[in-house]
């Protein structure tokens, strides 16, 4: 199946404390059905001094289920769902419901 979310797109956040931000993919684990949004999910964890990296409490952001995810439609930035296409050339692309735009340059 292809993937309907993937690392550098625009999405919005459908539920959970961070209903209605939006920010940037920045990895996909398609193997547990999660992502990592810039900006979103921030969580703060108390870690301990290494000689590596020093200690207190950072603010990194967590995975957030796909579920909970919808792309930003290129037009308009109002989630959308996704289909596919196939161009003349033979390429599938995604497409945004919502406007008819292709996801995909």
């Amino acid at each position: 199946m292809a993937a309907k979310i993937k690392k550098g797109d625009k999405v919005v956040v459908m539920a959970g404390r961070d209903k209605g931000r939006t920010g940037e993919v920045r990895q996909v684990m398609p193997n547990e059905g999660r992502a990592i949004v810039a900006g979103v999910n921030l969580v703060r964890r108390h870690t301990r001094q290494t000689p590596q990296t020093e200690g207190g409490i950072l603010t990194k952001e967590a995975p957030i289920h796909l579920s909970n995810l919808a792309i930003a439609d290129p037009k308009s930035g109002k989630p959308t769902r996704v289909g596919f296409k196939i161009l003349d050339d033979g390429r599938k692309v995604r497409v945004a419901k919502r406007s008819g735009d292709l996801i995909d340059g």
